[in-house]
């Protein structure tokens, strides 16, 4: 069990970092005026997204597996 928590603990840091790199590549994107540009941050910000989403489900599976063994 120590080690789910150490697991969850580190999916928890992920999501924060995710989000926080969410945050700022919409905020680059927001500056940005050149076309490409725009499609490399608009890139960047779906893989992201796409990551942020993938850790919040694992979040969510380890939490209920958690929830099952109580």
């Amino acid at each position: 069990m120590h080690g789910e928590a150490i697991h969850l603990a580190e999916i928890e840091r992920q999501i924060a970092a995710t989000a926080a790199n969410l945050r700022e590549l919409i905020e680059q994107a927001a500056s940005y005026s050149a076309a490409i540009s725009e499609e490399l941050v608009g890139q960047r910000i779906d893989d992201q997204a796409a990551r942020l989403e993938i850790l919040i489900r694992r979040r969510e599976e380890l939490l209920r597996s958690r929830a099952g063994e109580d």
